[in-house]
Order: C-alpha cells, then structure tokens, then sequence
C-alpha cells in the first residue's frame, strides 16, 4: 500500500523540491515502497524557519489553555485513529502491530498529560525587601525549537518533544528520520487538524548541510532536542559548542539486568526476553546485557534460551509474531556483524546470529532473536550499543561484583535488578549510575509522568516526560514591580 507523504511548511503542505527520489521501504519485504518522496529544497528549509519564527510569537501569545484544548483534541483523534496509525507505524518500522498499538496509545498519553499542565500553577509570587515592591517569577516557552528524532519510535518519540514543547508555547521544526517519515505525517496531521495555528509546527526534511545551514545556524534557534546515536548527538553537541542554545540530547545504551542468587528465575527470564526483544531490540532502553549471580547461571540460561526459541520472528502485521524485522538493510548489516564479532572474540553462540532460514524472511531485514555466553568485559559485545535482538550474558560471584559489571560501561540509561532481597535491592537502587533504576521490572517501559532520560554518554543534564520535561522548553523571567510611592 503506498501513502501519501508531504511537509508542512506555515500553513501549507507541499511535497519536496530537491532533486532526487527518497524510499519509504517495508522492513518486513523491502519490495513494497510505501511513500515515495523528495527532500526539501534549501528555499524550502529558510520559509520553513521563517514561518517558524512568526509562528512563535503567535503561539507563545496563546494562552495555556488554549493550547492544551489542542492537544486535547488531537489526542482524541489518535486514540479515534489508532488502529489506521499503527498499521502505518508497524509498516515502516517493523515492529509489531502491538507494538505499535502501544506506541499511538502513549503518544496520546503524552499529549493529555501536558495539556493537563496547563492548569498547574506556574511561576508565582516570590518576597521582595524591597516596600511597596510585588516580585513574581514568570514562565515563558525559550521561542524556536528544532526537533530531532529517530526511526525507532517514530511516532512516540515526537509526541514525547511535542506535548511539551507546544504546551509551553514555542515553535517547533520537527526533523524526523528519513526511514520513518509517515509517522511524523500522521501526527503532524492530528495537530494541525485539532486546531494547531499555521508556522507554530513545521514537518521538516532536508540534506545535513541545508540543516546546519539553515536551521541550526539560524540565530532565532533557541533549543535543540535530538533522540539518536551518541556519535551523532556528541556531534550535534561539538556543532553548536559556543552558541547561547539549549541542547537536550538522548542518546544510546548499554543497559543491563542482574540476576542475583535468590531471583525469581522464571520472573527474571519472561522480564528480560520482553525487554531485549520487544521491537528487535531496537530501543534506547532495552536489555542488552545480563549479568548473573554464579550459583544459578547455568539453570537462568537453560530457561532463557528455552523462551527464546519459542519466540516466531516475522512481519509485524501477523499476529503471531513477537520480533518483526529491524528497520532496514543497513541496520541488519550491522547488527550480524556485531555477532560475528562476539564469535570471534570467544562468546558462545546460543541462540540466533543470522536471519531466520527459509523464503518467508529473503526480502525482509531479519536477525533472529539471539543468545550470546561467556561474554567478558574485554569484548566489544559488552560495550558496543548493537541495537537489535542480541543478548549478552557474564557471570559473577557476588552482587558486589554484579554492580561493578552494570557500572562498567560509558552508558547509563537504564538498569535492572532481579531479587528478593530488599538489602540489594535498596543497595542497587543507589549504586547503580543509571538514570533509570528498577528492581524485578524491565530496564524498559516508563510511563508519560515519570522524568526520563540517562547519565554519562547516553544523555544531557535535561531530562524527558513528567514535569521535568516542561524545563527544557521554558526560560524563567524575573519581574518587580513598585507599587506604592
């Protein structure tokens, strides 16, 4: 099925105008083109800023509940369109159609979760010595905003940026990847349908350089916000080093589950096989080491590998699967590589290492789930985010040593523990250099209100989702007044 794809520049749509045909491809039979598409021109990308800046001082006149009346509505049109939306998300992405399912659904969550917002206090009345003065601290959104995001959650990750982002009162350009861009279509369309005035969101693609050049460099940028790779969000970061901007950066992982001694080994295995396959394993947040208490290594590995050969990989329409595809030939590529690799620096291959055999996976871009052993801190494999369904088991004698292992990484998204001791479980909850620490949970799956984001290389000081998410967009100004003379 093909679909139609077009930019939303001030008040118009319109197709791109640079040279060059672009592929919408299905990751589950690279056959099917679901869009077809061009980039934006460098004409295109300047009107597109411009229309951004007269958008901001239009929306950031708006008052707070008007704006959250928008979200509002366009959350409700989500929900009404749910289905429709992740057929097109599970599509060109690969992942499930409940996955997907989900992904609509929380996207609607973020959105009523800052509309909400907007009937929270903000600012207030702060004590002056000074007589006769009346001191308040006002909130204001920082004015344009470029958005960056990725093809894994194509449609979450943006509603994610957006719910706060417009609910503050600012502008916005979203840049999605260009192996997702109907996602961002249909989200950008539920806004401007629900109400959403012209210039205040532009759907945006263009080349690297006519980026830079016309939209990061543009002085009236006022914040960034990228969800991507750590090469690229570091570049991003070196790109605009000496500008007076905001950059929020969430980055990669390397997150990691301990199964202590005393685990509930059958909770532990059904928790970690969801959080390292659930969508290939392509999530910031899934489980990509596991690190097991010796006296029970070899019984948690029997159990995992049996799980995971009960797992069918396919499609993401057919109901019964439960790992679809990774996004494209690229990143299939990359992942087997990161296998062969692991073989080569001595892991044992359990499960997995290569597309599923037989006619039913040529065209598709597979990786069966897998099982990697005897894995060390030395290898690759225990340091090297992979971003798909691979899964690297250690061994260790003592929690102690647990913790060292999940601490042992330039990462610090996301971490679990698995045990029924409440002492480790208090103890791990701090000496894990995580942003995201839980214990007999996945390293996965946050809600809307909770604050997200990771320490070390796998994000910046700011944080996503919840109210702390509202500070990235918003500027404090500090106003006094003298009434009395």
């Amino acid at each position: 099925m093909s679909y139609e794809f077009t930019y939303r520049i001030g008040g118009v749509w319109e197709p791109g105008a640079a040279a060059g045909e672009n592929q919408d491809l299905n990751p589950a039979d690279q056959r099917e083109v679901l869009a077809r598409f061009q980039l934006m021109d460098e004409q295109q990308t300047r009107r597109a800023m411009d229309a951004a800046a007269a958008g901001a001082a239009l929306w950031k006149a708006a008052t707070p509940i008007a704006r959250a009346a928008v979200l509002s509505r366009a959350a409700r049109t989500l929900r009404a369109q749910q289905d429709d939306i992740a057929q097109i998300v599970s599509s060109e992405n690969g992942k499930t159609l409940a996955e997907a399912r989900v992904e609509v659904e929380k996207s609607a969550d973020f959105l009523d979760f800052y509309a909400a917002s907007a009937r929270l206090p903000q600012g207030g009345i702060i004590a002056d010595g000074r007589p006769g003065t009346r001191a308040m601290a006002l909130i204001e959104p920082v004015g344009i905003v470029a958005m960056i995001t990725p093809w894994n959650d194509p449609f979450l990750t943006p509603a994610r940026k957006l719910g706060p982002a417009l609910i503050s009162g600012n502008a916005v350009l979203l840049k999605p990847a260009r192996e997702t861009p109907l996602a961002a279509y249909q989200l950008t369309r539920a806004l401007v349908d629900a109400g959403l005035p012209d210039g205040v969101l532009n759907l945006v693609m263009c080349e690297h350089a006519t980026f830079d050049k016309h939209v990061l460099a543009d002085p009236r940028l006022a914040a960034v916000t990228f969800t991507g790779s750590t090469e690229v969000g570091l570049g991003l970061s070196r790109k605009l080093a000496g500008r007076n901007l905001r950059l929020q950066t969430e980055m990669g992982g390397k997150n990691a589950s301990v199964v202590l001694a005393d685990a509930d080994l059958d909770l532990a295995v059904a928790t970690i096989v969801g959080a390292a396959f659930g969508q290939a394993g392509q999530r910031c947040t899934a489980t990509s080491r596991v690190i097991v208490e010796d006296p029970v290594h070899d019984a948690f590995v029997a159990r995992l590998c049996d799980a995971v050969g009960r797992l069918r990989t396919g499609a993401g329409s057919e109901a019964s699967t439960n790992v679809g595809p990774v996004v494209n030939r690229r990143q299939q590529a990359e992942v087997l590589s990161h296998i062969e690799g692991a073989r080569k620096s001595g892991a044992s291959l359990l499960q997995g290492g290569a597309p599923p055999p037989g006619a039913d996976y040529v065209n598709g871009c597979y990786v069966a789930p897998t099982v990697l052993a005897g894995v060390t801190r030395d290898m690759p494999i225990w340091r090297d985010e992979v971003f798909g369904p691979v899964l690297a088991i250690t061994r260790v004698a003592s929690f102690d040593e647990a913790v060292a292992a999940v601490n042992d990484s330039v990462y610090g998204l996301s971490a679990a523990l698995f045990t029924n001791s409440l002492r480790y479980a208090q103890r791990f909850l701090d000496a894990a250099d995580t942003g995201q620490v839980s214990v007999n949970l996945p390293t996965s799956g946050w809600d809307v209100h909770q604050p997200f984001g990771g320490f070390k290389l796998s994000g910046s000081a700011f944080k996503e989702q919840g109210l702390e998410g509202l500070h990235f967009y918003t500027r404090v100004k500090m106003t006094a007044v003298r009434f009395d003379w």
